[in-house]
């Protein structure tokens, strides 16, 4: 069992470095290729409803098998559907119809994945003998160091290489980690199967997911927490900061804000990991809120450079230690035959989280302005956040009763 966490580390790393790549990747390979900037708008729309489909339909299938191999499956099919267009483009020719077609196969590979390698961590703790939420520290570490190191490896392959070479490239990075889980013993991921679930048919399985995460009011608050982050984070990093270094004429700073929260994020998972049982876990958990609020505060007024850096790197390390403990909220909350559903609905949620940041930022700065827009979404994140710490479950965090 020694090789167990750092396989499943290492195909996590992999996995995350790979859809970092492609997120940059593709949208070139769609604007070089059809020469408009709406078709890279199109081909994201249609891979995040798939995606947020997927992440229901195969929520419940996660439970019924090992979550090894469940991952191994995802993998390989996201391989496939991105090695598709590279040989696309050397026959026939690429065209609007074919990325839409990879990236709906693509979305049946990506949230399944991430669901099926979040829902085997406690048989991995279990398996090695080590605290979830020491595992769980290090994952939102790893997740920050990935979103540092991503972009800048995305960066040197599109500058090195034409955008649909890279894809050649991101392919048999999901082949990789595919490949990485094998290593994997099968033993370690073996979960208890919930026999009355194997047995249910119809919409009600594809929904029970939903269905206990809405049931739960300790779950619903920890997902409209979650879901709400995703929204204000997607319109700040990809329509506020973006808008607002090209109105400065200073685009070359938006990667370096988004590098300052990533860095951020690996300095909250990594405290997290190494300090979780030392600190009370509501501590973590509204520390962690209020540094969101204060980063994203100070993001929001717009002020000098370093201020924006300063304060994403704040928003981060709020961000790192806050998911931390909403991911051990679902490993101690949601019983092992059913987390694949409950993962699998939160993560479909979660994939149409951006669009809805994205798409709600660019209306409200095109109708009022832009400080308008960032006042509106941080003064969401503190009416929501502030509305947590009076749920009665949320407040005794880590309490057995709880």
């Amino acid at each position: 069992m020694k090789r167990t966490a750092p396989f499943y580390f290492a195909s996590f790393v992999v996995s995350l470095l790979g859809n970092s790549v492609t997120t940059i990747a593709l949208p070139l390979v769609v604007l070089f290729t059809t020469g408009n900037p709406l078709d890279a708008g199109i081909v994201a729309v249609a891979a995040s409803v798939p995606a947020a489909i997927a992440g229901l339909l195969m929520g419940s299938l996660i439970d019924r098998f090992n979550r090894r191999t469940a991952s191994i499956i995802a993998d390989v099919l996201s391989a496939l559907a991105l090695l598709i267009l590279p040989l696309v483009d050397l026959t026939v020719g690429l065209n609007l119809s074919w990325f839409i077609a990879a990236a709906v196969l693509s979305s049946f590979g990506d949230v399944p994945g991430m669901t099926a390698r979040e829902a085997m961590l406690p048989s991995i703790a279990k398996a090695t003998g080590a605290e979830p939420s020491r595992l769980i520290g290090l994952r939102e570490a790893l997740t920050g160091m990935t979103m540092l190191i991503g972009p800048a490896v995305a960066g040197v392959l599109v500058a090195a290489l034409e955008p649909v070479t890279v894809l050649w490239i991101t392919s048999g990075i999901a082949g990789l980690a595919a490949l990485l889980t094998l290593g994997i013993p099968s033993s370690a991921t073996a979960h208890q199967r919930d026999r009355d679930a194997d047995t249910t048919q119809g919409m009600s399985s594809v929904f029970n997911g939903l269905k206990i995460l809405l049931r739960s009011p300790l779950l619903r608050g920890m997902l409209l927490l979650a879901i709400t982050l995703g929204v204000v984070l997607a319109a700040i990093q990809g329509m506020v900061i973006p808008v607002h270094f090209a109105f400065q004429n200073e685009p070359q700073f938006v990667g370096f804000v988004l590098s300052s929260l990533a860095a951020g994020l690996l300095l909250g998972g990594g405290l997290f990991a190494a300090l979780a049982n030392r600190i009370p876990r509501r501590v973590w958990f509204t520390s962690g809120i209020i540094l969101l609020a204060v980063g994203l505060g100070g993001v929001a007024v717009l002020g000098p450079v370093w201020t924006i850096f300063a304060s994403a790197a704040v928003a981060g390390l709020g961000g790192g230690t806050m998911n931390a403990v909403v991911g051990l909220t679902f490993v101690e909350n949601v019983d092992e035959s059913q987390r694949g559903r409950v993962l699998g609905a939160q993560n479909a949620l979660l994939t149409l989280a951006p669009a809805v940041g994205i798409g709600g930022g660019a209306v409200l700065i095109d109708t009022a302005s832009l400080h308008f827009a960032t006042g509106v979404f941080v003064a969401v994140w503190v009416i929501v956040s502030l509305g947590s710490l009076f749920n009665p479950q949320i407040r005794r965090l880590g309490e057995p009763s709880a």
